[in-house]
């Protein structure tokens, strides 16, 4: 009874925390929700790259690939471009199986490559597609990309303003967030581990390192193109821009700042790296000078990161009373 007591009331503290913030963002205005989407926008990313990177082990520098490819589906299958008008929900399907798809493709040339070349190949995996879709003129309209993308539509519910992709955000992020969580506390998330501390010792007792590894690219790849699906139906507008290599990098910030392996060292990495240039706009002549500041500062002061491994989501509900 009192592990029962315990649990329930680690679930109300989490919902209650969860309403409050859905209510407060209400009160926001636009420019603090367009942050605050970013913010989640980069959470979403960063637990998919975390797979591969803070799992895994894999430096994977070609993810923003897989962001692509869920915003350019969307783009493609609900837009005056193609004539077509899918439903959300069977847009969001179809990406993440060509999601899938692309990161199968990308996992097997990549199973014997590690470290450096590695990185070196899964970056000219992303440069390849953003050249594709930048010369693809007669499907993704090339460099002018796709505009007037149709809005998303849930049961009924249009999602058109900032708040409204909050909390399409904040509801997607929460699922994938457990989804990762059970993911690495199961026997999958067992041999990911493995192979980030010694692949040939995770070989050597059984473990199966090309499916693994291919688990981890095709499951981060998923979680890359939902994500870019919400994206291209926030700005209704796509093009080769938006997906260039500093996006990549940007991610890869993320998670190595707030915590390699860690689902809440991704949440504060985000916060972190997209607030902290918009509180420094006022000082717009040196703004990246004292982000790269700032930067090479927590890197410096927190080598393994903002959260470190052992503060994670098991840690937290503990915390909270859950045994």
């Amino acid at each position: 009874m009192g592990a029962l007591g315990g649990r329930l009331r680690a679930l109300a503290i989490l919902v209650a925390a969860f309403a409050a913030i859905a209510w407060g963002a209400s009160f926001l205005p636009n420019y603090e929700l367009r942050v605050l989407d970013s913010v989640l926008l980069y959470v979403l990313l960063a637990m998919g790259l975390n797979i591969v990177v803070g799992y895994c082990g894999l430096l994977d520098l070609g993810f923003i690939a897989f962001y692509a490819v869920g915003a350019y589906t969307y783009a493609l299958l609900a837009s005056p471009h193609t004539g077509l008008h899918w439903p959300f929900g069977a847009v969001l399907v179809v990406a993440a199986l060509c999601g899938l798809a692309a990161g199968v493709l990308l996992g097997i040339p990549v199973l014997r490559l590690r470290g450096d070349y590695l990185a070196i190949v899964t970056l000219g995996f992303g440069e390849i597609i953003r050249v594709v879709i930048n010369n693809a003129d007669a499907l993704t309209n090339g460099p002018k990309g796709i505009s007037r993308i149709y809005r998303a539509e849930i049961l009924g519910w249009t999602v058109a303003t900032p708040l409204d992709f909050f909390y399409l955000l904040l509801v997607t992020c929460t699922i994938v967030f457990l989804a990762v969580w059970r993911l690495e506390r199961s026997i999958l998330g067992k041999a990911w581990a493995a192979v980030r501390e010694d692949q040939d010792a995770a070989r050597g007792v059984g473990v199966d390192t090309t499916l693994v590894k291919l688990c981890a690219f095709g499951l981060s790849a998923v979680i890359g193109s939902i994500a870019g699906v919400i994206f291209a139906s926030f700005q209704r507008f796509v093009s080769p821009e938006s997906f260039v290599f500093q996006e990549s990098l940007l991610v890869v910030l993320v998670v190595v700042i707030g915590g390699l392996g860690n689902l809440l060292g991704v949440v504060v990495g985000a916060t972190v790296l997209i607030v902290m240039p918009e509180l420094l706009r006022e000082y717009s002549q040196y703004r990246m000078l004292l982000y790269g500041i700032l930067l090479v500062g927590i890197v410096l002061a927190r080598p393994r990161g903002l959260v470190p491994r052992r503060y994670d989501p098991a840690w937290l509900m503990a915390r909270l009373g859950w045994r």
